[in-house]
């Protein structure tokens, strides 16, 4: 399953525009994260011009991290390369590896940012990856209904041609986690810093959230990884508070 998500889209022509472009070029699952103005919305089915019909319901959200939760790849569209260590795709290379994700059974999203702003660092820090699509460096501000034309476009000209890929990864029979269930240990990973001296400066602390969660998302980590990381980190709180591991 591949889904396209659009992050708190301000006008419903917008919405109903990126719905049309998905339906053309064959992608259906669209999910939307705190729209201004409320959903369901008449501008976007009336601009849709009856794709919102055909395609399955959408689903609204009140945060990306909701969103994403039962996704295991998640790609951040976005024009602005961030302050982050994260790959950075083009959009048929985007396409080539969610494709892959696909084929292994796996469930991948694309991720576009509101209008006025785009995507903020703690949206992309959520995913595992950036797209990056090339503009004029003097003009780089693309539409969230266009941004999404040419990702569905190149992920109807994908499925025209064979995957080719590259070294893969040998996960054994453990595929990667779900987004939903990494965010629930970084969250349980976070609240023990907080109960120690980690966290220093104030200041900083949100910086270094976003980091910590950054490192984690970017290893694309197993289930089997994550439930040993929540041993460990069991282990590590019932050490401190003085009980015996079970």
């Amino acid at each position: 399953m591949v889904c396209v998500i659009l992050v708190n889209p301000q006008m419903g022509e917008n919405i109903g525009a990126a719905a049309r472009a998905m339906l053309n070029f064959g992608l259906a699952e669209l999910r939307i994260v705190n729209p201004r103005d409320g959903w369901p919305n008449e501008k976007a089915d009336a601009m849709s011009a009856g794709a919102l019909e055909a395609m399955p319901p959408v689903r609204v959200f009140g945060t990306l991290q909701e969103a994403v939760a039962d996704l295991h790849f998640v790609l951040a569209t976005t024009a602005r390369l961030r302050d982050m260590v994260k790959p950075v795709y083009t959009p048929p290379l985007a396409v080539q590896a969610v494709q892959e994700r696909e084929q292994q059974g796996q469930s991948a999203g694309f991720v576009f940012g509101a209008e006025r702003m785009g995507l903020v660092n703690d949206d992309v820090a959520l995913c595992q990856g950036i797209i990056n699509i090339t503009t004029n460096p003097d003009f780089s501000s693309l539409n969230i209904a266009t941004a999404v034309l040419v990702m569905a476009y190149e992920w109807m000209r994908a499925q025209a041609a064979p995957v080719q890929t590259g070294a893969e990864l040998h996960r054994k029979d453990s595929p990667p986690a779900l987004q939903g269930d990494l965010e629930g240990y970084l969250e349980r990973l976070l609240a023990a810093l907080e109960g120690t001296a980690f966290f220093r400066a104030p200041e900083v602390v949100p910086i270094m959230k976003r980091n910590i969660r950054n490192i984690f998302v970017r290893a694309d980590i197993t289930e089997q990884e994550l439930r040993t990381l929540q041993g460990i980190l069991s282990a590590l709180l019932d050490r401190g508070s003085g009980r015996s591991p079970p």
